[in-house]
């Protein structure tokens, strides 16, 4: 029980010296070397951060609430694999908003240590979805072996902390630079066109990251009202307002049959238009909620 208690401490200390050096703390999943961390500096590539890991998303959104970290910066979506279900309940449940977003391309990469060639490798291990995405090049070396692992830069550094001469991990190039592993092969993902997409978050009472005159994007998450065609007229009054539908997610909702949830991304040029369109959907739903209203984000091309 020791531990936790340390860590609180540690981090409420570094809190108190993030605000008297104006660095912005920036909690992440994953280890240095994440894709998340490299997310992470390139939408604060302006400004001073000190990234803030996390094995876990559950352990990224508890450090936001209890202010570990200025803001959190999470995977929602994935060009090839689809969306992060399980993060949308987090954002619900948690008392975060969303003040913006950043696209970045996911180029996969086999790392070892200095020396090690792929004849060497017998084990490589890394998130299940960078194994998923890299199966057509390891087709070619049917030795090796593909171990699931909760996360791209934890595999690497757990190879150079214990030093595996057999092993190998699917990692940033970031990664392998942290670590001192080198790359023995690049970009190995089979579908180059592979997107994740990050949302910026920070707690509901804190001020945006961009300015409002910047806003042209928003998250909602609404239930259906019992009303025959609910969706359908949600759908045509958006439409009616000019607002751009650019994602729709439903899901179910837990412990009523057959009853969904839906997580909708618009768009618009208008803010003022946008604010009509939620007054006006608002009676054809059960509930309403805005998860976030920022400015669309870039797409980074490493």
């Amino acid at each position: 029980m020791e531990v936790p208690i340390f860590r609180d401490f540690f981090f409420v200390q570094k809190e108190i010296m993030s605000v008297t050096t104006n660095v912005k703390k920036i909690a992440i999943q994953g280890g240095y070397g994440a894709f998340h961390e490299i997310a992470a500096k390139q939408y604060f590539e302006h400004e001073d951060i000190e990234i803030v890991p996390r094995d876990t998303f559950n352990e990224l959104f508890d450090s936001l609430e209890k202010n570990y970290a200025d803001y959190g910066i999470t995977a929602i979506e994935n060009t090839l694999a689809g969306s992060i279900l399980p993060n949308y309940s987090l954002l619900l449940e948690s008392n975060m908003k969303i003040v913006g977003e950043i696209y970045l391309r996911i180029k996969q990469n086999l790392v070892a240590l200095p020396g090690r060639q792929i004849e060497d490798v017998i084990e490589v291990y890394s998130h299940p979805m960078a194994l998923l995405q890299c199966q057509q090049f390891f087709k070619k070396y049917p030795k090796i072996k593909l171990i699931d692992s909760n996360d791209t830069a934890l595999s690497a550094h757990e190879i150079a902390e214990k030093k595996l001469q057999n092993a190998g991990a699917i990692a940033s190039e970031l990664a392998a630079e942290n670590y001192g592993l080198e790359i023995l092969a690049r970009s190995i993902e089979t579908n180059k066109k592979n997107y994740t997409r990050f949302l910026i978050l920070r707690e509901k009472n804190g001020n945006n990251h961009c300015e409002q005159e910047n806003v042209n994007k928003s998250s909602l998450h609404f239930t259906i009202a019992h009303k025959i065609g609910g969706l359908s007229k949600i759908l045509s009054t958006l439409s009616f307002y000019e607002i751009n539908l650019t994602k729709i997610q439903s899901m179910p909702i837990i412990g009523r049959e057959w009853e969904y949830q839906f997580y909708v991304d618009v768009m618009f040029d208008d803010y003022d238009m946008y604010q009509q369109s939620i007054t006006a959907i608002k009676p054809f739903t059960g509930v309403l909620n805005i998860l976030g209203e920022y400015q669309k984000g870039k797409s980074i091309i490493e």
